[in-house]
């Protein structure tokens, strides 16, 4: 399996994985739950970076497609393949745990603004540690990536319940953590943020800018 194809299979199944650590890493109830979390997308995002460079996240999907590092139809095959990794995760969750008896409890305002803000901050690291030629080759990748979703789910995660990325946010309503009415919230806060994300680093890497959709 070679081009698009095999680039959404590996992000279809580490989304997959990625949604499946989550909720379970929730039901076990452990305090370490948000460093699960950020060791979990670590660890997935070296394995499969090779192959997809890991985004696991339509919203960083986005943030790479308008740094210029991802073609349309490569942006669309990966959006759909993490959507339906997070729904397939949520779904065999019922297998090993119970449906959430309630979902987490948000206010709109302070929940879309860490959203957008935690996940403009993600979107950030990726472009530069993981997109930026000044950081190719570089060994420390998914350590920043996945630090960075423990530290915002650790600080803001009882805010807004700690999605920055709508496939989580899509597996967590299937899995009732989160409510389908706040939904809109979880995919709209992070595209916002991951524009802004791509903006800063077209911005500040003037000289490593690529054509958009290339």
């Amino acid at each position: 399996m070679t081009g698009t194809a095999r680039k959404a299979l590996a992000e279809a199944i580490a989304t997959f994985l990625f949604v499946l650590s989550i909720i379970g890493a929730v039901n076990s109830g452990s305090p370490l739950t948000p460093l699960a979390i950020g060791l979990a997308l670590a660890v997935l995002v070296y394995s499969t970076g090779h192959i997809s460079g890991a985004h696991l996240n339509p919203a960083v999907s986005f943030g790479v497609f308008l740094r210029g590092g991802l073609s349309v139809v490569d942006l669309i095959a990966y959006i759909v393949a993490q959507l339906v990794g997070g729904v397939l995760a949520a779904l065999v969750s019922f297998a090993l745990w119970p449906a959430a008896e309630k979902s987490v409890e948000i206010e709109t305002g302070p929940a879309f603004l860490v959203e957008a803000l935690f996940t403009l901050i993600l979107v950030w690291v990726v472009l530069n540690v993981a997109t930026s030629k000044d950081t190719d080759g570089n060994s420390f990748y998914g350590l920043a990536i996945g630090a960075t979703v423990f530290v915002g789910a650790t600080t803001v995660g009882s805010i807004s319940g700690g999605g920055f990325n709508p496939a989580v946010a899509l597996g967590l309503s299937v899995s009732g953590q989160f409510a389908w009415s706040n939904l809109w919230l979880y995919f709209v806060a992070p595209l916002v943020g991951a524009a802004i994300a791509a903006i800063l680093f077209r911005v500040l890497n003037s000289d490593d800018a690529k054509k958009i959709g290339a």
